[in-house]
């Protein structure tokens, strides 16, 4: 029993220090409230009296801010009232000045009206003298004053023509030195500004071989490696006694070209039999069909023509194998487009239309066939088909007067060819038809009744005829020289352009006294 008491007692001693415990706990975690929602509160009126004086600092600045503006709007205000009141006084003083300028015109309109009163009456009284005067003169000279106006209107006539016609030739005579200068000016200019080359070419090309053994080889038994050469290309191949060389004969330079370069792969090759030769020539046709293309393609970019059709390009490539009176025809087309271009340029025309109209101006040359119609023409007809400009259509239609000129590209093109074909070393003629040509000029001058002498000069460029000054007068020189330059375009052919000049020499002997 006393044991059950003191584990009872014991139990209880336990019981009320764990008791004590809990509430000891209990106690310190309030007190750590107390402390933490004290500390917060703490924290709590910092941050307030902090935000709060964050809200003064902001709102002084907005209203310095609000002060500052309204300080420059106020300025401004006072700005804009004073300019105000400066233009009222001006406004002012313009009134006042206004003013006196009204005043003083109307004083000047009074002093007018008196002095066109006293000009009224002094020109009645001339008008009277004059009268008066009239009236002696008529009884003096025995005239009434019609007839004297009518003699004195005729010899006014009569000197009004005189001065006129004089005044009429010295116009004339200043338009055409400063036109000619002008056009002078520019053709020089564009000339001077074009680099040329000189290219002439043969209508044969000379195939320069190692040893003669080869010749052998490329005539072949009984000639039929020869044959199939000239089929295949369709080129005359001459074989003769010339060391070294083999000549190929033949006026298309493109064929001529397939034949020179598939001989140079045969003789390189070795193997010379009629089936390799036609592999060769079929290949280097291709090769030289590629080839043209290429040069088509460069010489566009070359010269910054763009959106050219293909089968344009094509022809373009093709003027490299083209002459014309032994100038390459590419090269010329070349020449006369940066020609044109140049002479737009100063004309104040656009150069890149005359360049493309320069480069294609003698496309009619080259077609794959040949038509029966100037070549002007033709070029005129491919440019339409392959949708070029209508002005660049008609330049190249217009270069030798076939069609209308309807632009100013036609005669900047024509006379660019002209330039490019009549420079020295540009083309070459045989002697004996250079020679027959200035007779013909000559001749066909002649033809003509009341021309004394003719003569040819400038290479053909210029005939000058002589006429008798009694057998043709001024009118009929002037006719004359449209007449046979009418002729020559019509009868005959000839590189350029030929200038014609009738002169007729007349002599008037006055003597002063």
């Amino acid at each position: 029993m006393d044991i059950f008491l003191y584990v009872l007692i014991g139990v209880v001693a336990l019981g009320l220090g764990a008791l004590a415990t809990v509430l000891i706990q209990r106690k310190m975690a309030r007190t750590r409230a107390k402390l933490i929602i004290e500390e917060a509160q703490r924290e709590a009126d910092l941050l307030k009296q902090n935000k709060l004086l964050e809200a003064k600092q902001e709102g002084l600045e907005i209203t310095n801010e609000a002060e500052k503006q309204a300080q420059q709007r106020m300025s401004r205000v006072q700005s804009a009232e004073a300019k105000q009141k400066q233009r009222e006084l001006q406004l002012n003083q313009q009134q006042s000045e206004n003013q006196r300028t009204r005043n003083e015109l109307d004083n000047v309109r009074a002093n007018l009206d008196a002095q066109q009163k006293v000009i009224d009456s002094r020109h009645a009284e001339l008008d009277k003298l004059h009268l008066k005067a009239q009236e002696q003169l008529e009884h003096i000279s025995g005239l009434s004053s019609a007839e004297a106006k009518e003699q004195l209107i005729e010899s006014l006539k009569d000197e009004a023509k005189t001065a006129a016609a004089a005044y009429i030739n010295d116009i004339m005579d200043e338009a055409k030195m400063t036109a000619n200068k002008e056009a002078k000016r520019i053709v020089v200019q564009s000339i001077q500004r074009v680099a040329t080359e000189t290219a002439i070419e043969n209508s044969v090309t000379v195939f320069h071989i190692d040893s003669d053994e080869i010749k052998g080889r490329i005539i072949g038994r009984e000639g039929r490696n020869i044959r199939a050469l000239e089929a295949a290309t369709g080129i005359e191949i001459i074989v003769d006694d010339t060391p070294e060389a083999i000549v190929l004969s033949g006026f298309d330079p493109v064929r001529r070209e397939i034949a020179r370069l598939a001989l140079h792969q045969l003789v390189a090759d070795g193997r010379i039999h009629p089936a390799r030769i036609e592999e060769v020539v079929s290949k280097v046709r291709r090769q030289i069909e590629e080839e043209i293309v290429e040069t088509g393609k460069r010489t566009a970019i070359d010269l910054g023509i763009h959106g050219l059709h293909p089968d344009l390009i094509r022809i373009v490539g093709k003027m490299k194998y083209r002459s014309s009176y032994g100038q390459n025809l590419l090269q010329h087309s070349r020449e006369t487009a940066n020609l044109c271009a140049i002479m737009a340029s100063e004309l104040g025309l656009n150069p890149k239309k005359a360049r493309r109209a320069g480069l294609l101006h003698d496309i009619g040359k080259v077609p794959d066939d040949e038509p029966e119609i100037p070549h002007a023409l033709l070029g005129m007809k491919l440019a339409e088909k392959y949708k070029e400009k209508p002005e660049i259509c008609n330049a190249i239609g217009a270069h030798h007067d076939e069609v209308e000129q309807t632009t100013l590209l036609a005669p900047i093109v024509q006379v660019c060819d002209a330039i490019s074909g009549a420079r020295p070393g540009a083309r070459r003629e045989i002697v004996e038809a250079y020679i027959k040509r200035l007779n013909d000029l000559e001749q066909l001058a002649l033809s003509y009744p009341g021309v004394i002498k003719t003569y040819a000069i400038q290479a053909g460029r210029e005939l000058r005829v002589i006429v008798g000054a009694d057998k043709i007068d001024d009118v009929e020189t002037e006719k004359l020289s449209g007449e046979i330059a009418k002729r020559i375009q019509d009868e005959m052919t000839y590189p350029g352009q030929v200038k014609i000049t009738v002169i007729r020499e007349t002599r008037s002997v006055s003597f002063a006294k």
